[in-house]
């Protein structure tokens, strides 16, 4: 009910103030040259020339956002599977399951990646293929490995054998990499081409002095607040079902949550980002990834809780085990969300730009 009633309060505040907004530039071309220098000129119309610039970083931001395509990918099939064929009842099968999905779909990475790069310029096209088939891997086995040696200092069972390390690193170089070129070269060839609504300027238009609540960083620091708030009681059975070793089988149920949680990180993230335009700040591609990943910081954050009021956890080992894979499933759960946030927020500000008549 929360939910409905966030994104019915977004859509009604967003469509009232944009039909406002079409009326008042409408209005505005109908005057005549003097009248319209007169005026006052404001609003995210008057960085139509800006707002299609190729985001700062590029290589690295296409990267992120294939991979956050890739992970939620990953993430739905995985539930999916979960509620068809029962993986709870075997030990270690819902492991398995997501290493294969997550090889199978890597040209989503490719594909999303590939396709975003090319749009925005961007010339190495086969260091973005790398650093995007590479990244969740290198995070996962770099914090993996870590712990396997606190794990084999200790003599504890939950070391990884290296036999295993070794057809890890087979399934990255042989078949996660490879996919990810077919779908970079797809994704290039099909979607790479920019056809933005808006020409953009050659010379960048300088971003006004603004409100301190409408600057970047403070929009990111409060957009995952409302997508952390629609998950943390979900939070808290996958916590138990990580570190308490109790059976999780409600899958039907966190199909339903990351529906939300999809719905409500979209919904956050176009109001921010509009916001963030109408300050004629249109540095809009990085707020809104970033605000929407902002969710992972409060769950790291609800980590700490959970590990000192619900765990009985203790010495360096069991520290280290719970706060190394705690941070990896928040950085992709970031990585995911922020991908989610950046393509609705993409396709808004796409709409609202094909609607207004430009010079």
């Amino acid at each position: 009910m929360m939910v409905i009633f966030l994104v019915g309060l977004v859509s009604m505040i967003l469509m009232r103030t944009l039909r406002k907004d079409y009326a008042r530039y409408s209005k505005e071309e109908e005057m005549d040259d003097m009248d319209r220098d007169l005026g006052d000129e404001y609003g995210w119309k008057q960085v139509h020339g800006d707002v299609f610039r190729p985001s700062s970083h590029p290589l690295i931001f296409s990267s992120l956002i294939g991979s956050g395509c890739q992970i939620f990918a990953v993430s739905l099939i995985v539930i999916i599977v979960a509620m068809i064929e029962d993986l709870y009842t075997e030990r270690g099968s819902m492991l398995s399951t997501a290493i294969f999905v997550y090889a199978a779909t890597s040209p989503v990475n490719g594909y999303f990646g590939g396709s975003l790069y090319a749009r925005q310029g961007g010339r190495r096209w086969i260091k973005q293929m790398f650093i995007g088939a590479f990244l969740i891997p290198a995070m996962v086995c770099g914090t993996a490995f870590f712990i396997n040696f606190i794990a084999i200092y200790y003599h504890a069972s939950r070391a990884i054998p290296f036999g295993t390390m070794v057809a890890v690193c087979c399934i990255c170089f042989f078949v996660i990499l490879p996919l990810n070129l077919v779908g970079t070269i797809l994704g290039r060839n099909l979607s790479g081409q920019p056809n933005f609504p808006c020409r953009v300027n050659a010379v960048p238009r300088p971003i006004p002095e603004k409100k301190w609540f409408m600057e970047p960083a403070v929009i990111v620091c409060l957009g995952g607040i409302l997508p952390f708030g629609s998950i943390f009681i979900e939070m808290y059975f996958i916590f138990t079902s990580f570190w308490a070793y109790k059976i999780y089988y409600v899958y039907g149920f966190m199909m339903l949550v990351l529906v939300i949680l999809c719905i409500v990180t979209v919904c956050v993230t176009i109001v921010c980002t509009y916001f963030l335009l109408n300050a004629e700040d249109y540095r809009w591609q990085w707020t809104s990834f970033l605000s929407a990943a902002s969710t992972a910081i409060y769950v790291y954050m609800y980590s700490f809780y959970y590990y000192f009021f619900k765990t009985k956890m203790y010495g360096l080992f069991q520290t280290s085990f719970y706060f190394g894979y705690m941070a990896v499933f928040s950085t992709a759960l970031g990585i995911m969300c922020g991908a989610i946030g950046y393509m609705g927020t993409s396709a808004f500000v796409r709409k609202i730009y094909t609607n207004v008549k430009i010079d």
